[in-house]
């Protein structure tokens, strides 16, 4: 365990040091880490990765409130409401296409798969994640209006989907004979715990917050220390009450960064923790998940893998986009960088603990491979596609026509440990 440990830290320092420069080559931290997962685990062996279903699960749904509280948290509000129009758009219209379309495609498509879990790979495999183009998201060439809305969309749309997993999840339970605890009804019960005690905590959490930095009690080098502490205290205290914990860390985190205000600080330390905690989330994807799913791998799977990242994502943003006057060019963009990444593979472990081993068998290579062709396609086209969308009339039109302005056009932070938030030199 100490080499496994050793080889683990050593690759984190490394990736420290030269991410950046790395970056250039248009290799983001989720594909490094897969690809170091993989070389490890099957190329060459060294790395004696067993870990237990539980120390898995519990680095998932760590990872995950983390991530669900500080992406909900970091909303530039000002900004957002220049485009709020959009983004229901996109949340509201797009999003709830994606997973109708997803869950009916896979359950005609996908063999021996119920309506339940048709309904689940929809589900997780709508959330997006902006981290693997982090190259395009930092790149200026983009006008800063679509790289916003690709990431308030990113940031959004995972804890919107969590209920739709959670739900359908508990439809397959039920549907395997399996204990009442897992019906639908309970679901639907536990959801609207968090929601409702995931509002009264970040409501509670962020006047406390305010109230004591105002006066100057807290110590600046450990209050980002207790943020973190905070979002997963949103977590497992949902969860002690009986609620669902990811909706109590996403609607916690969207009340309190409203009640504490942008810009906060204190957020960087929560989400380079995040940033770090998701690198061992994908390594372990690379070195678990991935050889495991491919032994059950299908031909089905991966043509819904190929549609997913295609028809499945970029026809619903193009109706829910339809009107508003951005271009067939703008559309495509966009549709195309909705890479699917950690909410899926986080997903993708919660239905390999709580379904039977057939039920998983049938759903989770589907999750596997669509994260897989997400992280490679995503990752090589980010630099070639956002220079030439950026050298379009459509783009220069956007740019010069952004409602935020100028001053107001700032990005939010991209989660992928790219080495910043500016173009790499």
């Amino acid at each position: 365990m100490d080499g496994t440990l050793s080889l683990i830290l050593l690759a984190l320092f490394l990736w420290g040091l030269s991410s950046r420069r790395l970056a250039r080559a248009e290799l983001t931290a989720p594909a490094a880490f897969v690809l170091l997962g993989l070389l490890l685990a099957e190329g060459i062996g060294v790395l004696p990765l067993d870990p237990s279903p539980t120390t898995v699960k519990t680095l998932a749904e760590t990872t995950l409130a983390w991530v669900l509280f500080a992406d909900a948290s970091r909303l530039p509000l000002r900004a957002l409401r220049a485009d709020l129009g959009l983004c229901a758009r996109l949340l509201g219209i797009g999003l709830p296409l994606t997973i109708g379309l997803g869950a009916l495609l896979a359950y005609g498509l996908l063999p021996g798969v119920s309506g339940w879990a048709a309904l689940y790979v929809g589900a997780a495999l709508a959330p997006t994640d902006a981290a693997l183009g982090a190259a395009m998201m930092v790149n200026p060439s983009v006008p800063a209006r679509i790289r916003r809305l690709i990431n308030v969309e990113s940031g959004l749309n995972d804890g919107i989907a969590t209920p739709v997993v959670v739900l359908a999840l508990a439809g397959v339970v039920a549907g395997e004979g399996a204990s009442h605890s897992g019906a639908p009804g309970a679901a639907v019960a536990d959801l609207a715990i968090g929601l409702g005690y995931g509002c009264v905590f970040g409501l509670v959490a962020g006047w406390l917050l305010k109230a004591a930095l105002r006066r100057g009690w807290p110590a600046p080098d450990f209050v980002g220390a207790g943020v973190l502490a905070l979002a997963l205290l949103a977590y497992t205290s949902a969860v002690a009450i009986g609620g669902n914990g990811f909706v109590a860390a996403f609607m916690a985190g969207l009340v309190f960064g409203a009640v504490r205000g942008t810009p906060q600080p204190e957020m960087q330390f929560v989400e380079q923790t995040a940033g770090l905690s998701s690198a061992l989330v994908w390594l372990l994807f690379g070195a678990v998940l991935v050889p495991t799913a491919f032994d059950h791998l299908t031909w089905q799977a991966v043509v819904y893998a190929l549609l997913s990242l295609t028809v499945i994502r970029i026809l619903p943003v193009a109706l829910a986009l339809l009107g508003e006057g951005l271009g067939g060019r703008t559309t495509l963009f966009m549709g195309w960088f909705g890479p699917r990444g950690l909410a899926s593979i986080i997903f993708g472990l919660l239905a390999v603990e709580e379904l039977a081993p057939d039920a998983a068998k049938t759903v989770t290579p589907v999750v596997v491979c669509t994260v897989l062709l997400s992280v490679l396609a995503h990752g090589l086209t980010s630099v070639p596609l956002a220079e030439r969308y950026g050298r379009t009339p459509a783009a220069r039109r956007i740019d010069a026509t952004d409602p935020a302005g100028p001053s107001d056009s700032a990005e939010l932070p991209v989660r992928g440990m790219t080495g910043g938030t500016s173009t790499p030199a």
